[in-house]
């Protein structure tokens, strides 16, 4: 299985690709920080780091294409790369900023890569993986308290169009050989994304280790044909055992 996972230079996207490359995986993480790319790459077995903003279209095409030569294809996507509330604003965890107070580019800015980054990824990678005969792709969701949160403007509603993004997009694929599912972690994560403040310590907050097992499920030959699901990490042994299926 050849995979790109984008933003896999920590956090959810780290830890996938950490579990695919032990998995057996071939993979290929980005990071819009080259540099870190290749560092975060250069720990786990085989894998390679590339540069890459996914706001950008020239740089989604130049990283997309490179990442198809360097793994001879491209059997899985895995849209994961975004930003949270701390850039627009640091303290949202405890002084929660009323939509009106945030400003225009900080909205477009989280839009523009939880959401805009989503869909140029899939717009640059699907028609090569027709052309190929299939593939997948897993795009990375939030539960859904998170898109009616107070105080989660800009960052609840590019989550929200994300995942209607996606069903639309498993919508527009079915029957084609490229499978789209979702897969969220069913609980806050302690990762960068949130104010240093709470995290550590708190046993609340899962690891994102948790995202392993599903994504490892998703690209192995149990998931062939697997469409158009909304896959929580937490649950996913129950969700596996539901449906009939294999760890």
């Amino acid at each position: 299985m050849k995979v790109l996972v984008t933003g896999g230079t920590s956090g959810l996207g780290h830890a996938m690709a950490s579990a695919l490359a032990a998995a057996g995986a071939r993979v290929v993480l980005t990071g819009r920080s080259a540099e870190q790319a290749a560092e975060a790459a250069a720990a786990l077995p085989g894998a390679i780091g590339i540069g890459l903003d996914v706001r950008d279209e020239r740089s989604v095409a130049r990283a997309v294409g490179e990442a198809w030569s360097r793994l001879d294809g491209i059997d899985m996507l895995v849209n994961n790369a975004g930003i949270g509330m701390r850039t627009v604003n640091p303290r949202f965890m405890t002084e929660p900023q009323a939509f009106w107070e945030v400003s225009p580019d900080g909205f477009r800015a989280v839009v523009d890569t939880n959401l805009t980054g989503y869909f140029l990824m899939a717009r640059e990678t699907v028609p090569r993986m027709l052309a190929a005969g299939g593939g997948r792709i897993v795009n990375i969701a939030v539960s859904a308290s998170t898109m009616h949160r107070a105080g989660f403007v800009p960052y609840g509603p590019s989550r929200a169009g994300s995942e209607s993004l996606s069903r639309i997009m498993a919508a527009d694929l079915l029957g084609s050989g490229v499978t789209v599912n979702l897969l969220l972690p069913g609980g806050p994560i302690a990762t960068g994304m949130l104010p240093p403040d709470t995290a550590p310590g708190n046993r609340t907050f899962l690891d994102p280790a948790v995202m392993g097992p599903p994504i490892v499920w998703l690209a192995s030959e149990a998931a062939a044909g697997v469409h158009d699901e909304r896959i929580v990490a937490v649950d996913f042994e129950q969700w596996l055992h539901d449906r009939g299926g294999d760890r």
